[in-house]
């Protein structure tokens, strides 16, 4: 049938943040915006049970659920898929989002996900370094944030090689789907520290 007034809406909301994205290239990357027809290619990839769970979400149950995804989270956020530059074959996620401790300020909370075969071959700290070139560059943060779980050490080791600073582990403050309550290991990145580590 016809799309409803939320559908019609959610398309326009699309075609904002699409003009507020910009394709990134990187040696063996593309980033660029979600679309609706992606969500059997994201199912393939996000219900696994080893990909999920270690960011604090749960592995898809179905395609309507990826593609719900789709269009409550990758639509209402910067956030890009991240595909194999000589295949377009999709491998992850990233985004900047809102940073929830900086209210007013300047920044955004970096956060990805990678499937698991394309762990331990660089390709997290490759986009992730394009995005925060394009968060610092293009959006004039003056800050970039990320968290990640103490248990999550291949995202730790991440964000060590994009130079973030720990500032600290805020104890019980992440509820994550299955009602349990993590520990959450803070970063930063600050503009001048970013200008000074390109050099």
């Amino acid at each position: 049938g016809k799309p409803g007034r939320k559908e019609r809406r959610n398309s326009q909301h699309l075609r904002v943040m699409v003009k507020m994205m910009k394709l990134i290239e990187t040696p063996r990357l593309i980033l660029k915006e979600w679309r609706e027809a992606d969500a059997a290619e994201l199912f393939s990839l996000a219900k696994n049970p080893n990909v999920g769970p270690h960011a604090g979400w749960k592995p898809h149950a179905d395609e309507a659920e990826s593609l719900e995804v789709i269009r409550t989270l990758f639509f209402t956020s910067i956030v890009w898929k991240v595909t194999d530059k000589k295949t377009g074959t999709l491998m992850g996620s990233l985004g900047l989002e809102t940073d929830r401790f900086r209210p007013g300020i300047a920044s955004k909370e970096l956060g990805y996900w990678i499937a698991e075969e394309y762990w331990g071959k660089g390709f997290a700290t490759e986009a992730a370094s394009a995005a925060i070139q394009y968060g610092f560059e293009e959006l004039e943060l003056e800050i970039i944030g990320i968290c990640t779980s103490p248990s999550n050490s291949r995202s730790q080791r991440v964000i060590e090689k994009l130079g973030f600073t720990y500032e600290g582990t805020h104890r019980r403050c992440y509820k994550i789907y299955d009602g349990s309550v993590r520990d959450s290991l803070t970063f930063s990145l600050l503009k001048e520290e970013w200008e000074k580590f390109q050099l």
